[in-house]
């Protein structure tokens, strides 16, 4: 009997395991994603899974931004507009294919949610893959960012990611400035690219992808629609279509 109680006064003593052990048992919630949070990408990754779906975020140079509120006349229409016509090109092009809002992991401290992806398809000269878990990884040839409150991101942290990897295009429409950007990666730099005296500018990267700036300042998407027809008539577009058909031949043939 006496040894009964002697036993049963050590499990009373005996003292509450240290917080350091529970957490090898309790599962730890994953931290909301804010703006300004400095993560890696797989970090980053995990906790934007956890979040509710409407929520939009990018990682760019290692930091954390979350979207603000979408207006229409800013963003929402241009934003559907260049799409169309970029989406338009790449229906015409075999081996061209066009993303809208689609992540993309550029490198370890990147993963842009770019408003508008054209890129040349993998085995076809394209530095794109699709890894397993379906993102787009890899630098894309084109990118195109609809600007409104994000100006200083996009014109700054986001222009020296995309420079550093190699993005052989990228276009910033400054909405609430009624402005359009276009640089072309030269020399591992970006050099400003001007409209024609029609006001278009001509993509080198992608023959035929003809932009006709003046008429999407003045939100004339008509316009703009029938001159990006007119590039896919031409014949560097054409030129253009056998080669990557070409490469895809050869491909097969490997």
């Amino acid at each position: 009997m006496a040894l009964a109680k002697a036993v049963v006064g050590q499990l009373v003593k005996r003292p509450a395991p240290l917080n350091g052990a529970l957490n090898g048992l309790v599962k730890q919630p994953i931290p909301p994603l804010e703006s300004g949070d400095r993560l890696t990408r797989v970090e980053f990754e995990r906790r934007y899974h956890a979040m509710p779906p409407h929520i939009r975020a990018e990682l760019i140079e290692g930091v954390v931004h979350m979207s603000s509120p979408v207006r229409h006349e800013y963003h929402g229409q241009p934003h559907n507009r260049t799409n169309m016509l970029f989406g338009l090109y790449a229906t015409q092009t075999i081996g061209v294919d066009c993303s809208d809002n689609v992540t993309v992991r550029l490198d370890l401290d990147n993963e842009p949610q770019p408003d508008v992806v054209l890129f040349i398809k993998s085995g076809l000269g394209g530095r794109m893959s699709l890894s397993k878990d379906n993102y787009l990884e890899g630098s894309p040839e084109l990118v195109l960012e609809v600007a409104a409150s994000t100006v200083s991101i996009d014109l700054h942290s986001k222009l020296q990611a995309y420079r550093r990897n190699g993005v052989l295009e990228y276009i910033v429409w400054r909405t609430g400035d009624n402005a359009l950007d276009w640089f072309q990666w030269v020399n591992e730099q970006y050099v400003r690219v001007l409209p024609d005296d029609k006001g278009v500018i001509r993509s080198q990267v992608f023959p035929g992808l003809w932009l006709n700036v003046a008429a999407l300042l003045q939100r004339d998407y008509a316009a703009a629609l029938t001159t990006m027809q007119q590039g896919l008539k031409s014949k560097e577009h054409a030129a253009f279509v056998r080669e990557l058909k070409r490469r895809a031949k050869a491909r097969s043939k490997a």
